[in-house]
């Protein structure tokens, strides 16, 4: 049996032209509405014991983000949950933070590698893994309905969401990343890395990460300004990172896109490593430190 089709949900959330339907502010905000009644649904069902249910939210540096931020925001408390901003924040953490904290579930608000003039929004679970395609699309069909409809009992001025900041946000997400490594302070002393942070989510983590384990960094395109995410750098771009690691001496490069859920690595001749590469060194590594399961 072949799935539903959908409209709007693809492989990575809602994606589009920011300001444009379904990216604009009024569409983003019944976004929110019809994922919180859908996430309460589930909630009752599984008889789940939460207190005030929580959600938290992150976001890549495009202008538009902010718009959006709002806007499911605001649909998010107009039903009655709390809303805590993650700020510009690496995909990766938002998963982290929603499953440390017990969210109800996490929000990015994204585009990954396109231009800044696109945006997008999409869902963890409070596992912090991806959504089922059937919350997915449950939610989609409860936005695409007529209207949503609001509460069959309007909620009273003291039960409407809050919204403030999930304090440390960033600190938390750099201290988890090198947890993975026993916070070893000299791992990579020694190592100098070339960093394409692609003014990005990753501009201010990824160099503390390295640096916080040793490194020395020579960090580029880490300075966005709303309108320069990816454009002519971040791993779209493997001629630039391997260029800068030729430029600078550089021991290794590394690159991201906007959000930083994924990363480009080059050797310090410049020759970018594939994923079967990487996974290889990867589990060489688990190997000889006998982690490597099976």
């Amino acid at each position: 049996m072949s799935s539903p089709v959908r409209q709007l949900f693809g492989t990575d959330g809602i994606r589009g032209e920011a300001g444009r339907y379904p990216l604009d502010a009024e569409t983003v905000l019944r976004l929110g509405q019809a994922a919180a009644d859908v996430f309460l649904s589930l909630r009752c069902e599984s008889s789940a014991t939460h207190e005030w249910p929580t959600v938290v939210i992150g976001k890549d540096t495009r202008q538009s983000g902010d718009m959006l931020e709002a806007a499911i925001a605001a649909g998010l408390n107009s039903r009655g949950i709390d809303v805590r901003l993650a700020g510009v924040i690496p995909t990766p953490a938002v998963a982290l933070l929603t499953r440390e904290t017990g969210a109800a579930f996490g929000v990015v608000i994204s585009a990954s590698h396109n231009p800044f003039g696109d945006n997008g929004v999409k869902f963890f679970g409070p596992d912090g893994y991806k959504l089922d395609d059937a919350v997915e699309l449950a939610i989609e069909r409860r936005l695409l309905a007529e209207r949503v409809d609001p509460p069959k009992e309007p909620l009273g001025s003291a039960q409407i969401g809050r919204t403030g900041p999930l304090e440390h946000a960033a600190d938390r997400y750099i201290a988890a990343v090198r947890a993975t490594v026993h916070d070893d302070r000299e791992l990579f002393k020694g190592f100098k890395f070339a960093l394409d942070a692609a003014n990005g989510a990753a501009s201010e983590t990824s160099e503390a990460i390295l640096r916080g384990l040793g490194a020395e960094v020579v960090p580029f395109f880490k300075l966005p300004n709303g309108l320069n995410i990816n454009r002519d750098c971040g791993c779209t771009h493997a001629e630039v990172i391997a260029g800068l690691v030729r430029e600078t001496g550089a021991h290794a490069g590394i690159a991201h896109d906007g959000d930083a859920d994924r990363v480009l690595l080059c050797d310090e001749t410049g020759s970018v490593l594939d994923g079967d590469e990487l996974m290889a060194i990867g589990a060489v590594d688990l190997l000889e430190r006998g982690e490597l399961a099976g």
